[in-house]
């Protein structure tokens, strides 16, 4: 497979490994129009400053958990006078990206530059997206072939899904002497094969579940005459079907006669479908069957219909949504003009994200470009019309993350608009933050300013790769968790030094398989440790840096 090779590669490609972890510090939360110093615990976030050191603050939280990333980067174009502070060691790297990036011709390095800045953050948002997640980039013919390249390299070639075209304006300068530019494009990589794309539409010979155990519980109402069954005819009565989280409740009684459900029915669970999209399906020719007494409804889905959930492609005729419309949002939600010069409207960003997160209404979107936080709005607008639960997480460096990204999420969630036009709000909350201390300091100790609950956090993520779930109470106020029947415990005091011995053994209070404790100290000797599974990691020697 081709690569890419560039000025400055070598020193960038394993740098979001020397990143210093930093905390996110709660600034304030925002709950329906209400602002308060008190977190919203909503799952939705902005986040003020660097992406780079952001993305890695998300990791023990978030790592393998991101359903779908929109980024929308730096063009290149030389119009953007864009920098990134990456505190690379390189001389020449640092350099570069402490300074401002010029046009091509006057800065000869600035392509090299341009990946420099994205390759580190392209792996760490490989790291958060789940394993059936897909990234959409929007870039522009300025980088687009190296930005190919580059996500061949980090994603794979086989994990390439394709590139969307758009209009991005309505009509192009009839004075200009040259080519005029009036497309734009999203590259979309998924993390593996996993993913399906556009309503994961099967084939006509293959049936789909409609219950998704971890789905968000709903009702769903489906004509009479319209759902086959294998089961035996007869009456059947409403009451709990199955068991466990994928359990369905029939809400009334039907009669199933010669393998139709005869009357109409409601059933409740956890739906991967909304009411509207089982509609339209039903409109299309699809199937509905009930094959089990469990009453699980599985869909043999019309393949020789157009799919009528999306438009079929985004092309700029059939999808309608341009630089000019973002334009306009920002004029409307912040009644003056000028307030961002690159944005993307909302229902362009809107349709990329539903074209894989239509059935997963409790997905977690993240923007680590936020620019005016288009991708909140979409998501929050998406939410009201379909009613999910899903969550973003917009990231952004510049100093208008709290004037313009933040501001405009909170104006969609208020409403906005002049009296002639007003746009009524959208329910929704969520929290900001900013980058606090680094959680070691220059001399590799722990910082101590940094808050225990921060630190156990980050201790159980290096030795689980699992966010940190349990909450910690005096009766277990060293244990982390459990896993795999191995307890974790962190016996740290901020002001003194921990001694792991036979008079502090007490600090462990669930029987498990094995014992993995971190101190400061430890006096058992190493038969004892090992009769009784005990592994001891010294504070700070033995934590982990990712």
């Amino acid at each position: 497979m081709p690569t890419l090779n560039w000025i400055g590669k070598d020193k960038v490609v394993n740098h979001h490994l020397d990143v210093p972890f930093k905390v996110l510090e709660h600034s304030y939360g925002f709950d329906n129009g209400n602002q308060s110093e008190t977190e919203t615990q909503s799952g939705n976030k902005i986040i003020h400053g660097d992406n780079l050191e952001a993305l890695k603050a998300l990791l023990p939280e978030y790592e393998g958990r991101i359903n779908c990333i929109y980024i929308d980067p730096p063009y290149n174009t030389g119009n953007e006078n864009w920098v990134y502070n990456d505190n690379v060691n390189d001389p020449k790297i640092k350099k570069w990206l402490h300074e401002v990036v010029g046009r091509e011709g006057e800065d000869l390095s600035r392509h090299d530059k341009w990946l420099c800045m994205m390759y580190p953050r392209l792996k760490l948002l490989h790291k958060l997206l789940a394993d059936d997640g897909a990234i959409f980039i929007s870039i522009d013919d300025y980088e687009q072939h190296h930005l190919k390249l580059l996500l061949n390299e980090i994603f794979g070639l086989r994990n390439f899904i394709g590139q969307v075209s758009w209009f991005k304006k309505r009509k192009g300068s009839y004075l200009s002497k040259e080519f005029v530019s009036l497309t734009e494009y999203a590259i979309c990589y998924r993390k593996n094969e996993k993913l399906s794309l556009f309503g994961g539409k099967p084939n006509s010979e293959e049936s789909q579940p409609l219950v998704k155990r971890t789905n968000a519980i709903s009702v769903l109402k489906f004509p009479s005459n319209h759902v086959k069954s294998k089961l035996p005819d007869g009456i059947y009565k409403k009451g709990l079907y199955g068991s466990g989280t994928s359990a369905v409740e029939l809400l009334n009684d039907f009669n199933l006669k010669s393998g139709i459900i005869c009357d109409e029915f409601e059933l409740k669970g956890p739906f991967i479908w909304s009411q509207d999209f089982l509609n339209n399906e039903l409109s299309i020719g699809s199937q509905i069957v009930i094959n089990t007494i469990n009453f699980q409804p599985r869909a043999f889905r019309n393949s020789d219909d157009k799919f009528k959930g999306f438009p079929s492609f985004i092309d700029g005729r059939e999808f309608s949504a341009t630089n000019d419309d973002a334009y306009e949002d920002l004029i409307s939600i912040f009644g003056k003009e000028k307030v961002f010069d690159y944005s993307k409207p909302v229902n362009y960003v809107k349709y990329l994200i539903n074209s894989i997160l239509y059935f997963n209404k409790n997905a977690i979107v993240l923007d680590s470009f936020a620019g005016t936080g288009t991708t909140g709005h979409s998501l929050l607008k998406l939410n009201n019309e379909d009613g999910g639960n899903r969550k973003f997480i917009l990231i952004e460096m510049e100093d208008y993350a709290e004037s313009i990204t933040s501001e405009r999420i909170k104006r969609v969630i208020k409403g906005y608009g002049a009296e002639n036009n007003l746009i009524e709000g959208i329910e929704g909350a969520f929290d900001f933050y900013t980058l606090g201390q680094p959680i070691f300091k220059p001399d590799h100790n722990l910082n101590e300013e940094i808050p225990d609950d921060k630190i156990r956090n980050y201790i159980y993520y290096t030795e689980t790769k699992q966010p940190l779930t349990r909450q910690r109470n005096k009766d277990n106020w060293y244990l982390l968790d459990t896993l795999n029947d191995t307890g974790y415990y962190f016996y740290y005091e901020k002001d003194k030094l921990t001694t792991l011995d036979l008079d502090t053994l007490n600090i462990v209070t669930e029987k498990t398989e094995q014992y993995l404790i971190y101190a400061d100290l430890c006096l058992l000797d190493s038969d004892y440790m090992t009769s009784n599974n005990i592994i001891f990691k010294k504070i700070p020697r033995d934590i982990k840096r990712f």
